[in-house]
């Protein structure tokens, strides 16, 4: 990981300004602030080049929100943006509250949070953009002291309540995302995150170190809703998840538990079965023997994480950068979607250097400082959640369990009748909504036009005339793999247009493709729809499903994929619909 990523430098970012970013995906972001923006601007840019992003920025006048906003013709409009950035600062809010009555600060909150909920209103009536939107620095003003906690009128009280209430209407705006700079500001603490002088003489709010680090907020928003995610947290063991040698030292003289530096490797395993239970996949890597190394977990009454957290446990004395390809070859996930912590420098330089990929931080020196670096750098950034994630674990070792299942079968076939799979094909419906949304997000590799939507997406398509809509779960004789595949069709005269294709590339190679063609055939021809339309978007990251058409016996035609259902062969598989 460069050190850029992990503290970013408001100087440094101003610098990639002058590089190249021709190469870069390029992603459209609207700013929109009652302040100054500039100096955030180019540290958004800047910090865009740092993760390989080309973020080409509309940037209004400062004050000119509702100006932008509620007049349709404004540049906002025409700029078309992916994403919209909507700044209203503490500073100019206090502002306003010192001008309002003793009525009206009673009520200040509220009034806000309906100001903004109208403008959020308007911009998902015109534009299919996603809004983030910064939530407040905390600023006491002083006036009631610790008594303004005990007194509504009080600014602390109100700016307190607006942040509570916009949590709650980003629940219900599935397109708004919050940029929590208030949490940002509690770690840097509001004397490195303002600048006076930068205020009072150019009405920007934040330091320029602070503007960076809020730049590299903004950015990991925008890298979640485009899918660019982490899934996966590979970790060592030796004096990275215990003190100590296990195998020198032996399981009793391991540093754990709430004793000492101990204390520090127990509240790192915490986060870290936290982050398993939002649904980040665990592995273990570490050179060991691999009983020795297991036994903390099955047998040390102060591990917090056990075997049953970790879905790929390597134990063993072979080279790290060979088990990270192994661990990655079985969860068949990118290794840009993986996270490497290991305490010893050189095992990280080795992983940096052969598979630079995978994100290695660079751990301090001082275990009891790993988890505070951990938590401020912001790693697992998500745009969405949903119960299924829970269950990737559990998904992940039954993967672990079919892999050495297929080595002991003489061919593909032999080992596809065994695993006895079965497949339910629905609409989609409220239940499955949020999956289909966090896969259309979140796939990167197996997507075949790569259109990213949320929630509220989802469910105006499943009302909109002229679309139809499928989902595919897979269970096999190790489990249930969830719901793992979407499609969104879209009925062209007598011809079905596939707008989305979607799925997990866990479940790649095992005939899903073929048994979801067989499908959607059937119900193209029991409505008399001879033609399916596909096409193919590239990306850096689908190249798998370049081919995917023409394996298919779809035939090209300018550009898109075309397949007769008058004359279609259903293909060979070995899943059984349960539909």
């Amino acid at each position: 990981m460069k050190t850029i990523l992990s503290n970013p430098d408001f100087l440094a970012l101003k610098k990639n300004l002058k590089k190249d970013f021709s190469t870069f995906s390029t992603y459209k972001l609207a700013i929109l602030g009652d302040s100054s923006t500039q100096l955030l601007n180019s540290a958004i840019r800047g910090y865009g080049y740092e993760v390989g992003l080309n973020i080409e920025i509309y940037e209004s006048d400062y004050g000119q929100i509702n100006q932008e906003v509620y007049n349709t013709s404004s540049g906002l409009y025409g700029f078309k943006p992916d994403c919209i950035l909507i700044f209203h600062s503490t500073q100019k809010l206090l502002s306003q509250f010192y001008k309002s009555n003793e009525t009206e600060k009673d009520r200040f909150g509220e009034n806000h949070i309906n100001t903004i909920s109208s403008l959020f209103d308007k911009i998902k009536s015109e534009l299919n953009a996603k809004i983030i939107y910064f939530n407040f620095i905390e600023i006491n003003d002083g006036v009631f002291g610790n008594y303004s906690n005990k007194i509504s009128s009080s600014f602390t009280f109100q700016i307190r309540k607006i942040n509570f209430e916009l949590m709650k209407l980003a629940i219900i705006h599935k397109n708004v995302f919050i940029n929590d700079i208030c949490s940002l500001n509690n770690q840097e603490g509001l004397k490195l995150s303002h600048d006076p002088k930068l205020y009072v003489n150019g009405d920007f709010v934040f330091s320029l170190d602070f503007t960076a680090k809020v730049a590299k907020n903004i950015v990991d928003i925008i890298l979640s809703i485009a899918g660019k995610i982490k899934k996966c947290l590979i970790l060592d063991l030796d004096n990275t998840m215990w003190g100590g040698i296990i195998g020198d030292d032996g399981m009793e003289n391991i540093q754990i538990g709430d004793l000492g530096i101990g204390k520090a490797f127990s509240e790192l395993q915490a986060w870290i079965k936290q982050l398993k239970q939002r649904g980040i996949i665990l592995a273990v890597c570490s050179k060991n023997t691999e009983s020795i190394a297991k036994e903390p977990f099955e047998k040390h009454p102060d591990m917090v994480l056990k075997l049953d957290d970790i879905s790929i446990f390597v134990a063993n004395w072979e080279s790290k950068v060979d088990n990270i390809r192994y661990i990655q070859s079985v969860l068949n996930i990118g290794f840009d979607s993986m996270v490497f912590l290991d305490d010893n420098p050189f095992e990280r330089e080795l992983i940096k250097k052969e598979i630079p990929s995978v994100v290695v931080p660079d751990l301090p020196e001082d275990p009891s400082r790993y988890l505070n670096f951990l938590r401020g750098i912001n790693l697992f950034e998500t745009a969405s959640f949903s119960e299924e994630d829970a269950e990737r674990t559990r998904q992940y070792q039954e993967e672990a369990k079919r892999t050495v299942f297929k080595e002991s079968h003489k061919s593909e076939e032999d080992y596809y009748i065994s695993l006895d799979m079965t497949s339910e094909v629905k609409l989609f419906d409220k239940f499955s909504t949020p999956r289909v949304a966090q896969l259309t997000q979140r796939s990167n590799q197996f997507n075949v036009r790569t259109v990213r939507y949320n929630e509220q997406d989802i469910t105006n398509i499943i009302s909109a005339p002229g679309y139809m809509t499928f989902s595919f779960d897979l269970k096999d004789r190790f489990g249930d793999h969830g719901l793992i595949a979407a499609l969104i069709l879209k009925q062209q005269q007598n011809a079905l247009f596939i707008d989305t294709w979607v799925m997990s590339c866990r479940v790649l190679k095992r005939g899903m493709e073929q048994f979801i063609i067989n499908e959607i055939v059937k119900v193209a021809q029991s409505k008399n729809i001879k033609t399916i339309i596909g096409e193919y978007l590239p990306t850096p990251k689908n190249v798998i499903v370049k081919d995917l058409y023409s394996s298919l016996n779809f035939h090209n035609n300018n550009n898109l994929w075309v397949l007769d259902t008058t004359d279609f062969t259903p293909f060979k598989t070995y899943i059984n619909a349960t539909n």
